[in-house]
Parts: C-alpha cells; structure tokens; sequence
C-alpha cells in the first residue's frame, strides 16, 4: 500500500521535490520562503514568497489530480471567470497560482445580492461549458451525468453495507434495505433529467463565496477539485446547503437568480431541482470516498462519514 498523501507531502523529500520544480518552472522569479500553509488528506496548499509576489502552490491527491488541467481549460474557455495558472504539472497534479488575496467570504458577509451573482456567473459558466464535454472530461473531470447515477448508487450501496461495523461509512442493514427501496425513486429522477430543459454541464461541486475571489468586481472561481460534468442544476445543492443552514437569507431568490440566468423561471425548474436532490447526493458519496481513497486511519475517523451523510441524502424529503 502507498503511503497516504498527507504523510507524502510532509515529507521533507516532498517538498525538496516541489522546490526544485518551482526552480525549474519559474526560471525568471527568484524564489524566497516557502510555507506549507495546509495539509488535507485530499490536496495541500504551500505559499511562495517570490519576486513576483506572493504565489500558491497546490498539490492534489490522485482522484483530483485533474484540477490543474482543467484549470488551464477553464481559463482558456472562460478567462474572465478563471485565472491561468501560472505553471502546472499536469501528471503530477501540481499547480501554481497567482494570490488573490482574501476570497469573497473572507472580505464580507455574503448577502443576498452576492449570492445571486454568484449562482448567476456559475450559470453563464455552464452555458459556455455545455459544448466542451470531451474537454473537461479529457482533462479528467468525472462523468457523472444522469444516466452514470445508477449504476454509483448500486455500488456505494453495497460496498459501503459491506464495511466493516466499525467503519464511519458503513452503512448498516436496514439503511441499505431502505436505500434499495428508494432506487425507484432515483430512476424516475434520472429520467426527469434526460427530459430536462438544463443540460448535462460543468459543475463546480463545492460552489460558495469562500471558493471564490473578487477580481474586476467580478466573481473569480477556483478550488475546482470537486468538479463533475453533471446536470447543471446540481451545482445549486451546495449553496443550497449553505444558505438554509448557515443563514436567514431567502433561498427562493437565488434560485430564481440562477433560473433566470438561463433565461427561465423558478417554476421550470422545480422537478429538475427536485431530482437533482437525489442525483447529486449520490455523485457527492464519489467525490468524498475517491479523496479519502490515500487517508490515513486518523483522516477517515475524522471525514470518513462524509460519504455516508451523502448517500443517506437519497432518503430524504
């Protein structure tokens, strides 16, 4: 078994490594100190003092690896709404970023109007990413569209009822029973998306203010590790989330923001956002338990029920 990342990138061998890429790369910047600001079993930040100013360098585990390439895709397909990376080594899943400074969470209490914009320019994003598929996911982003949902339910369902007892995704008995019962629910989800007047688009995954810079008085996006080519309504569960539990902000006009952004009503799209509920909760157990996939015991005590918080999502009203 290979070591975890989080053990790999506190190795100071790691990290010589890194500097001598950031060497290489950056031929023209003088480089001064350089400190590892984060460590997650999923990616780790370190920040660059350099001649050029402050730079960021992000390293990913396997499953997110991808994020530097689609990046650089983003950036080419949409540069206002995505800074290019300074450098990347797409094999290794390393990138380098200029500094922002704070993110627009950091700034400011997000209000009402912020968040409107905000599930806005993620809709304009989508609508110039729907032609784009084969790039996305030839950069590696996850297929996770309506008609791949399916099959990842079966999957998780079993191998996570198969989990030891002990295991914080384990799934007990009567979960996996109830779960089972509700496949039919998710199949008529999924055929509600197919008949859908969204597409099947890039998604953030993780889309909120904090993931977020203010550059030109626009919204900036980045953190693009959670990305799936999906139903593009499902972008909206995580500032669903957000909104109705950390705030008393009206959660019906940011969804109207973002119906009419593509030029709809709130109301045209409430069987999609219905279905989309139960989608994306089963696309969100995949993220979770692919970036788990290099943690240490410790790691998945701390995160290890995130994957099955998501999946019993698909049980909810």
């Amino acid at each position: 078994m290979s070591r975890p990342f989080s053990a790999r990138v506190a190795d100071p061998a790691w990290q010589h490594e890194v500097t001598a890429w950031l060497s290489a790369e950056l031929v023209d910047v003088e480089i001064g100190s350089v400190e590892q600001s984060r460590i997650r079993p999923w990616s780790t930040q370190l920040r660059i003092d350099s001649s050029e100013g402050v730079l960021w360098f992000k390293a990913n585990c396997a499953s997110q690896s991808f994020e530097p390439q689609l990046q650089s895709v983003l950036a080419d397909l949409a540069p206002g709404s995505f800074d290019a990376p300074v450098a990347i080594d797409a094999e290794r899943g390393w990138m380098v970023t200029a500094d922002r400074g704070r993110t627009w969470g950091e700034r400011t209490t997000p209000g009402l109007d912020q968040w409107c914009e905000l599930v806005a320019e993620a809709a304009h994003v989508q609508q110039r990413m729907t032609a784009h598929g084969s790039h996305l996911t030839a950069a590696g982003v996850p297929d996770c569209s309506p008609d791949t949902v399916l099959d990842r339910f079966d999957r998780f369902v079993a191998v996570m009822a198969d989990l030891p007892d002990e295991h914080p995704s384990h799934v007990g008995a009567a979960s996996a029973a109830e779960l089972r019962e509700h496949r039919r629910e998710l199949e008529a989800a999924i055929r509600t998306l197919e008949r859908s007047v969204l597409p099947v688009t890039w998604q953030h995954g993780d889309l909120h203010p904090w993931n977020v810079f203010v550059v030109d008085e626009r919204p900036r996006l980045f953190d693009l590790g959670d990305s799936q080519w999906a139903h593009a309504l499902e972008t909206l569960c995580v500032p669903f989330g957000w909104i109705t539990e950390r705030t008393d902000l009206p959660w019906e006009t940011v969804f109207s923001a973002y119906a009419a952004a593509w030029d709809l009503s709130a109301t045209d799209l409430r069987a999609d956002w219905r279905a989309v509920r139960l989608t994306q909760a089963v696309n969100r157990v995949l993220t979770w338990w692919n970036c788990l996939d290099e943690a240490t015991a410790e790691e998945w005590a701390e995160w290890g029920d995130a994957p099955r918080h998501h999946l019993l999502r698909v049980l909810d009203r």
